[in-house]
Parts: C-alpha cells; sequence; structure tokens
C-alpha cells in the first residue's frame, strides 16, 4: 500500500537559546573521539524548533539527521539545520499516529509507529513516497524500537501480544518482514513490557541482537545468530513497578554494554538505574549507585568504551569512566540522542539540537 506524502514545507533555520525550560546506518561513535578531547561546551548547541514531540532521530552525518514523531510527522535536514523539510502521514486508523522508531540505510528510510494497528512505512526516494510494509492490527501491538544492521537486515521489538516479547525481522531491506515466533522466544514474565522512550531498546553488533525490557521485569533478550535462537538474562536495574526499568541500552562492541533507566514516576531516584556488562550481556553490575543521574531515557557510548552519555528529562550527564561516576552537564531535557561523526544529534519536546563536541 503506498502513500503519497503531504507536501513537504522548508523550516527555516531557528538558532534560539533556552533560557530557562551511511553506509553503516548506525554510527557507533565519534570518529577519533578516542584520540581527542570531548568538549561538551553546551554553549555550542544550535537548537531548532519543531512543531512535535521527538523521539526518534537517525543521523546520517553531521550535515544530515532525520526525525520521527507526533502526529505522524517525520523531517531531515541536510544542511546542518538550516533548512528542514518536514512532512507527516495520515492513516483513516491511526488518528495522531505517533512515530518512536526510525531507521535510515543507503537503500531507504522506515517509520514505525506505536499502538495499534502498528504500521511501518518504507521510503526508497527521501520521503516523497511512503509504503507500508507492515501492519499488525493485535489489540496489544505496541512496537518500542526498530534497527538496521546494514542495508538489508533489520529487526523492530515490541510489547508481548502472546506470551513472548514482540520481534519482527527483515532481510530484503524493509521491503517484507516477519514476526519471530514465540517457540524461538524466551517467554515474558507478568507486567514486562517496555518502553518507546528514545528508540533504544534494542541493539545491533555484528551478528548479536540484544533487546531490553522493563516494567515489573527488566530484562536483557539475546540473539548471537541474528534471531535464529534467543536467550534471556536477569538485570539489577530496578524494576517492579509500571514505569520502571531500562528504559535504554547501548553496546559498544560485543562485548560492553550499559543499561539505564530508573523509575518515570520518580525521576531524582538513582537507585538501581545504572547497570554495565562486560561479557555481551550475560551478567550486569549496577554503577554509580546512588548517585546520579537519576532517572535517564538515552545512553549512548562516544568515543571509547569509557566515554559514555546520557540523556533525559532531568538533563545531560557524561561517564569518562565506563559509568562509574558522573558529571552533570546540563538541565536542558531531551528525549534521545544518537551519534554522527563529529558531533551529536540530540531531540526532545518540541525541538532537535546539534552539538559539535570535538
Amino acid at each position: 500500500m503506498c502513500f503519497q506524502s503531504l507536501a513537504p514545507y522548508i523550516y527555516s533555520l531557528i538558532h534560539f537559546v533556552f533560557l530557562s525550560c551511511q553506509s553503516n546506518p548506525d554510527i557507533r561513535s565519534l570518529n577519533n573521539a578516542d584520540q581527542r578531547n570531548i568538549d561538551l561546551d553546551t554553549s555550542r548547541i544550535e537548537r531548532f524548533e519543531i512543531n512535535c514531540s521527538i523521539r526518534a532521530i537517525h543521523p546520517v552525518s553531521d550535515q544530515e539527521c532525520w526525525f520521527a514523531g507526533s502526529n505522524g510527522m517525520w523531517g531531515y535536514t541536510r544542511n546542518g539545520g538550516q533548512e528542514w523539510i518536514i512532512d507527516s502521514i495520515q492513516h483513516p486508523d491511526q488518528p495522531n499516529m505517533q512515530f518512536r522508531s526510525i531507521a535510515v540505510t543507503k537503500e531507504a528510510t522506515y517509520l514505525l509507529s506505536i499502538g495499534s494497528p502498528t504500521l511501518l512505512y518504507r521510503s526508497p526516494d527521501m520521503g516523497k513516497t511512503w509504503t507500508m510494509v507492515y501492519q499488525e492490527n493485535d489489540s496489544l501491538a505496541f512496537y518500542d524500537a526498530m534497527m538496521f544492521r546494514d542495508d538489508k537486515i533489520g529487526f523492530a521489538m515490541g510489547d508481548p501480544t502472546a506470551g513472548c516479547i514482540s520481534v519482527i525481522k527483515t532481510v530484503d531491506g524493509g521491503h517484507n518482514w516477519v514476526k519471530i515466533p514465540c517457540v524461538t522466544l524466551p517467554p515474558t514474565k507478568a507486567g514486562e513490557a517496555a518502553f518507546a522512550a528514545s528508540n533504544s531498546n534494542i541493539d545491533i553488533v555484528d551478528n548479536n541482537v540484544w533487546i531490553v525490557s522493563g516494567g515489573q521485569r527488566s530484562r536483557v533478550f539475546h540473539s548471537s545468530d541474528l534471531g535464529e535462537s534467543w536467550k534471556v538474562y536477569d538485570t539489577p536495574i530496578i524494576q517492579g513497578g509500571t514505569m520502571t526499568g531500562a528504559f535504554s541500552m547501548d553496546f559498544f562492541d560485543a562485548h560492553h554494554g550499559i543499561l539505564i533507566g530508573g523509575d518515570w514516576e520518580n525521576k531524582e531516584m538513582n537507585r538501581s538505574n545504572k547497570a554495565v556488562t562486560k561479557d555481551g550481556g550475560q551478567t550486569w553490575l549496577l554503577v554509580s549507585d546512588g548517585q546520579d543521574p537519576g532517572y535517564q531515557s538515552c545512553v549512548q557510548y562516544l568515543g571509547s568504551k569509557e566515554e559514555i552519555l546520557s540523556v533525559g528529562i532531568p538533563g545531560i550527564s557524561f561517564s569518562k569512566d565506563g559509568g562509574q561516576t558522573w558529571k552533570s552537564v546540563s538541565k536542558e531535557p531531551y528525549y534521545t540522542f544518537r551519534n554522527a561523526q563529529n558531533l551529536i544529534w540530540l531531540a526532545g519536546p518540541n525541538k532537535i539540537a546539534r552539538w559539535p563536541i570535538q
């Protein structure tokens, strides 16, 4: 099913100051950042006003960044934010559609909605046309994150619908998607789901796929063979409540990874909300327990496995020792961010930001 997008419009560059208030589709770390000093000068942040809530972004380069958000909106810039092409997709069965997941490869751009029905769109031509390539009508369907390993293989994950987490996979560049059956996946526990907070519940390194859950249980599901078989591992992250658990995960390589989250209803709580692994997710150890930051919705490695940035409604924090200690960099709220070659793209409530840090 093909949807011709609405006539796009261009946003001029808006610089405003908050006085209060790729060939590889995943740029894993800043280029040569481990050989340079990272400069976290927040005065260098350029902010662009976008009239929607944005929890999913995908930088292609320092100059090109795509986003997806509320009200069916999506957009991109190819000149570092000086101009934005912004449009929306509407569907009669999904009024006020929210996109919380986005992926960009050399072949296409992909948008995935939350809620039921689940709608996944593919555009091969920079958003001029969109084809619906997957639809799921289960009343429990709620997809949280999507990621591609390369131009052909991609995964998306969501809340349980039949006793296991929802996982769909493509091997042909997103033209066709197949849901992995529950006989292949470990069963979920009562109240176990995931959070569509920053499109970072899933990560892929080589043939490894990790998915993190939250809620009554917060565990890490791992496949070492691109989804053919799965294991699940417990984490020490806070869990047991509807809005507790890991909200974000990132792996630096096949061994080193980090979880961050907390209690969305008690954002200052900083216990049992950060954990690291050195064995590919089999075991996790709490770090900086009882120390800030509290609740955060997105975490990513920067230039090395020692340098880590996190963001959330409470602000931005940075660790230079693998998560053992953290420094508050800013109190400005963001939902998500991703690395580009020499800078970071961030997104949040009604804004995208571009932050040179080298």
